[in-house]
């Protein structure tokens, strides 16, 4: 079983890494949160000097906020809830346009106890918006309770943001 500490622990060395890959290539990023609730901006800011490379996050948990704030299509919304790899980028491409970054990270899903959007608990997208306009997005299926499924996501978030950050994401990663 893990502990809180363990929990912390992968999330704070992917938030340092994609910090520094951030700092070598010059680039800032921006997150876009859904079930997270403000997890991955808190990790990235943790990291000293993210002030250089973070400029700053929106947390959408709402359906209605991923439309009005991030630009996500509401007949997408509408059509296929928010929990969908399509809402995923349309958040990173969003939050990237948004805040002005050149990488934009996003995370829509389902942390529980109930399912959600017909998505069942541990189901979540992440993605990627590049410099370039592309994109690439990643499905996750945790397990495990709330707060684990959480914690998963912004290490699974920012490892996919780490990748891209070092041209290991080429765009449009099939999920």
């Amino acid at each position: 079983m893990s502990t809180g500490a363990d929990l912390l622990r992968g999330p704070s060395a992917a938030a340092e890494s994609v910090h520094r890959a951030l700092l070598e290539r010059g680039a800032t990023c921006a997150a876009a949160e859904s079930l997270t609730g403000g997890l991955v901006g808190a990790h990235l800011t943790a990291v000293p000097g993210a002030s250089a490379t973070f400029r700053g996050g929106a947390v959408t948990y709402a359906t209605d906020t991923k439309a009005s704030l991030l630009g996500v299509p509401r007949d997408l919304l509408a059509d296929s809830g928010a929990v969908h790899p399509d809402v995923a980028e349309h958040m990173a491409l969003g939050v990237r346009r948004l805040l002005g970054a050149d990488y934009g990270v996003a995370v829509t899903g389902v942390a529980g106890p109930e399912p959600q959007d017909g998505q069942p608990v541990g189901t979540v997208y992440a993605a990627v918006a590049l410099p370039g306009g592309g994109s690439a997005v990643r499905l996750f299926r945790f397990t495990g309770d709330r707060a684990g499924i959480r914690y998963r996501t912004v290490e699974g978030a920012l490892a996919l943001l780490d990748s891209a950050v070092r041209g290991e994401v080429a765009g449009n990663i099939p999920i």
